[in-house]
């Protein structure tokens, strides 16, 4: 087992965070150009948030396929192929002529863009001891962070100079050259045992996944807090391109530099959880991202900023552990175990605007605020929950 901090662990989690990094820029590229592409194609909010939704959604649903193939073939073929998929659709996202065709490309990508978040964090339990994994983990949902605001900044600015083709285009070639310094960096697995992909086994450690309630809960607490999270992000785009604010693809893009909250959520998760213990820390996160929610309301750019920063820490604290948390109370079959997790996780993205969107239509941000802090106080005492069940878990 390879154990934290050494050049064997460093190698290892440098080269999973650089491809953490490379999905989450192309899984989320189109965000900020939400409000250009909206009267461009003269579609609704809801449809022209489809363009995150259909890859989030597809991405979910690859998760079910690679997460148990993984635990058959293994997982470094499957990260560094899809990977590449990923960056040559993003290099055919920039030519797509219409928008439904970008739909088509965005569903796609979502697939292949599933590929390396379904089995990186079971290649790390495979490989990694118990101290290490959690470093390790925090550390690559911090990548995560860091590609969703790149891919953000990067689409924003390249969008103002040479349209929502450049951002794709930029974002392509990105991929590509980084998945080359992947490939190089990534170590070929050590402790993976193979087991012989059966379809009935493989549904059979799916349902008894759920039907674990210590996995459950993780599971249900990951999806809605992501559901509401990233959703937020979507609707105030939309708030902040309207009157009074009028910013531009760039400047919304600029936004999301306040994800670096949640790079500082995740990096620290492991400290804290060791201090804390992690469900207490998981509820600690989802109370931050209500706070942050309530601070977002005010009409001023720099509370709406201080408050999205907030956000993004409370969240990323919360979803590092309980995606360790998965790792640590699976018992056997971990690469689907794992995918699960991630498939609540993004299925809450991807219907997540068919939650928000009535309450965007009856209060605007205000209403996002309500439907919000409705789910929100369903996972804390999912959380609570948690915490409950380690406290039994200790004092036996």
């Amino acid at each position: 087992m390879i154990e934290a901090k050494t050049r064997a662990w460093w190698r290892a989690t440098a080269a999973l965070c650089l491809g953490s990094f490379l999905v989450f820029i192309n899984l989320y590229v189109p965000q900020p150009l939400l409000p250009g592409l909206k009267e461009a194609y003269g579609v609704s909010t809801l449809g022209v948030s489809l363009l995150m939704s259909v890859s989030t959604l597809s991405l979910a649903l690859a998760l079910l396929v690679f997460g148990p193939l993984s635990d058959a073939i293994g997982r470094e073929a499957i990260m560094r192929i899809t990977l590449l998929l990923a960056g040559v659709l993003s290099l055919a996202l920039a030519f797509a002529p219409t928008f439904e065709s970008l739909l088509l490309l965005r569903l796609l990508q979502g697939f292949v863009l599933g590929g390396l978040p379904a089995v990186a964090i079971a290649w790390m339990g495979d490989e990694f001891d118990n101290p290490a994994l959690l470093s390790a983990v925090g550390l690559y949902i911090g990548a995560n962070s860091l590609g969703g605001i790149s891919g953000r900044v990067v689409g924003g600015v390249a969008s103002d100079v040479g349209g929502s083709s450049a951002a794709f285009l930029t974002v392509g070639v990105m991929t590509v050259v980084g998945c080359a310094v992947f490939w190089r960096l990534l170590p070929n697995s050590r402790a993976f045992t193979a087991k012989r992909f059966k379809l009935r086994q493989a549904a059979g450690d799916l349902l008894g996944h759920l039907r674990t309630p210590v996995l459950l809960a993780a599971y249900c607490l990951g999806g809605i807090n992501f559901l509401i999270f990233i959703n937020q992000y979507s609707y105030i785009t939309f708030r902040l391109a309207s009157e009074p604010y009028h910013l531009a693809a760039s400047s919304l893009g600029l936004i999301f530099l306040t994800y670096l909250g949640g790079t500082f959520g995740s990096t620290v998760s492991g400290r804290l959880a060791g201090r804390f213990s992690p469900a207490s820390c998981i509820s600690a996160g989802v109370m931050v991202l209500m706070f942050g929610t309530a601070v977002t309301l005010a009409d001023s750019l720099v509370l709406i900023i201080v408050g999205l920063t907030i956000n993004a820490f409370g969240f990323f604290l919360a979803h590092s552990l309980a995606s360790s948390w998965v790792g640590r109370y699976a018992q056997g079959a971990r690469g689907s175990a794992s995918a699960l997790y991630l498939v609540f996780y993004y299925l809450g993205a991807s219907v997540g605007g068919f939650w928000l969107e009535p309450f965007w239509r009856w209060g605007q941000w205000q209403g996002v605020a309500v439907g919000s802090w409705l789910l929100l106080a369903v996972t804390l005492a999912i959380g609570i929950g948690m915490w409950r069940v380690e406290r039994r878990a200790i004092n036996h």
